[in-house]
């Protein structure tokens, strides 16, 4: 007698590839194989998954609405699998999510060499800042910054990032070098993501609102405004370290510089017992720091 979760596999599948015959080529079976297994499986929950035309295949709203429920259910089977042997080799799909900034720099090579490492692992990398909600969501990892909330997951530090304090050298020329952090009330500043900038002062932490004619939500932005002179920016190191290193951005306000941000890797509880994730959270532990360095 078959079992009532046969078939899952071939609508995921037939899902993610778009025709049976593709379907049947990913999972090295025929495609009479992954026909007959999607049929019974609809017959089996008296629902229909896809609709069929000569020329296309289609999900229905019930397929759309089950097939993420069957990538779970597979993942889930899988990760069982896996944990009969934490030393062995990192397969199946894993889901990331990272901020976009790091992610495009740094995470997103780091990532892809992990991918060519190991063939029977698939990813996929979302670069975006929203925070997403781990578990209901079906990610495996998140790549985060800061000071984190508590919660039901699971952290560990895998890197820090400087913060830094900058402007061209025309800004200062022709408005002046701040000293002390009271100094920025009458500078030109450049806003990015945080409403508040940090600093370190007499060991305490002073956060500043800043205000500027010029305001902006990426990193990237904020910077070619810094650099054209509009104001002050305080970003991340790895943005502004080569530009200071020659000389067309100079750091301010540099004894006030605060505590560098932890960098986290963030996961469900037991995730990180999977050797798809415990061998990737290894590998940002080593080589995201000089890859930042690098800049």
């Amino acid at each position: 007698m078959s079992n009532r979760w046969d078939g899952i596999d071939e609508v995921v599948a037939v899902a993610d590839t778009g025709t049976f015959v593709a379907a049947a080529k990913r999972l090295g079976t025929s495609t009479s194989h992954v026909s007959r297994a999607v049929a019974r499986l609809e017959q089996g929950l008296g629902a229909q998954f896809f609709h069929r035309t000569t020329r296309a295949v289609s999900l229905t709203d019930t397929g759309r609405t089950l097939v993420d429920q069957f990538r779970r259910l597979i993942a889930e089977r899988d990760e069982a699998i896996a944990m009969l042997d934490l030393q062995g080799e990192p397969q199946g799909h894993l889901r990331i999510t990272c901020p976009t900034a790091l992610g495009e720099r740094f995470v997103a090579p780091i990532v892809r060499a992990y991918v060519q490492e190991y063939p029977k692992l698939s990813v996929d990398l979302d670069l975006s800042n929203r925070v997403v909600e781990l578990v209901s969501e079906g990610y495996d990892l998140a790549i985060r910054t800061g000071t984190l909330p508590d919660s039901r997951l699971i952290r560990t530090q895998i890197a820090t990032r400087g913060i830094v304090t900058c402007a061209s050298p025309a800004y200062l020329a022709a408005h002046g070098t701040p000293e002390t952090v009271d100094d920025l009330e009458a500078h030109d500043c450049i806003p990015a993501t945080l409403d508040m900038w940090r600093y370190l002062v007499d060991g305490e932490v002073r956060t500043v609102r800043p205000r500027g004619r010029w305001r902006c939500s990426n990193g990237t932005a904020v910077f070619d405004a810094a650099m054209a002179g509009i104001g002050l920016c305080q970003l991340p190191e790895f943005y502004v370290s080569r530009a200071i290193a020659e000389g067309s951005l100079v750091e301010v306000l540099a004894a006030f510089r605060p505590e560098d941000d932890p960098i986290w890797a963030v996961y469900p509880q037991r995730r990180h017992l999977l050797p798809k994730v415990q061998r990737l959270i290894e590998k940002l532990r080593r080589e995201l720091v000089p890859a930042m360095a690098r800049g």
